[in-house]
């Protein structure tokens, strides 16, 4: 797989730097080790899922760890659990692993299930009331007088 250099872009941009050290670290990955497979789908405009296949992992050998814009998934399988000397053949991987998803900003994990071998995350975007666009009431105010601005009231 041929790897992109943001570098051009890095030099005519001012504050992109973490996109581009996204887009980096998400090709880095995509190179290494691609176990577990994993499903993402959209589920609405403000809701995610990822699915892993976790075949032979109980829910007490995963760990779910959830930081800023970052979901770590560790599978940790028992070294007395893996005794494997009387296979003939092993074609179940069932290694230790360790999965990274970027998170964008005001996601966090809602929920995480372990069901038929398959290990599902439920993510939810709320963004904070204060960064939500409000509706600004216009009020009236007569034209500044000497550099004071003179408020309208009503006399009652």
């Amino acid at each position: 797989m041929r790897t992109f250099d943001f570098t051009p872009y890095r030099r005519s941009t001012v504050g992109f730097d973490r996109l581009f050290d996204l887009l980096e670290n998400s090709a880095r990955q995509q190179q290494s080790d691609n176990y577990p497979p994993f499903d993402l789908e959209r589920l609405s405009e403000d809701r995610y899922r990822i699915t892993l296949a976790v075949a032979g992992f109980k829910s007490e050998e995963i760990d779910i760890t959830a930081q800023q814009n970052l979901l770590l998934i560790k599978g940790e399988k028992d070294s007395v659990s893996q005794d494997r000397t009387n296979y003939l053949h092993v074609g179940i991987a069932s290694r230790n692993f360790e999965r990274r998803f970027e998170l964008a900003d005001f996601v966090r994990v809602e929920s995480a299930n372990l069901q038929d071998g398959l290990l599902t995350v439920d993510l939810v975007r709320e963004i904070p009331e204060a960064m939500k666009p409000q509706k600004i009431a216009i009020g009236s105010a007569t034209p500044i007088e000497e550099g004071k601005l003179i408020e309208q009231r009503d006399a009652a």
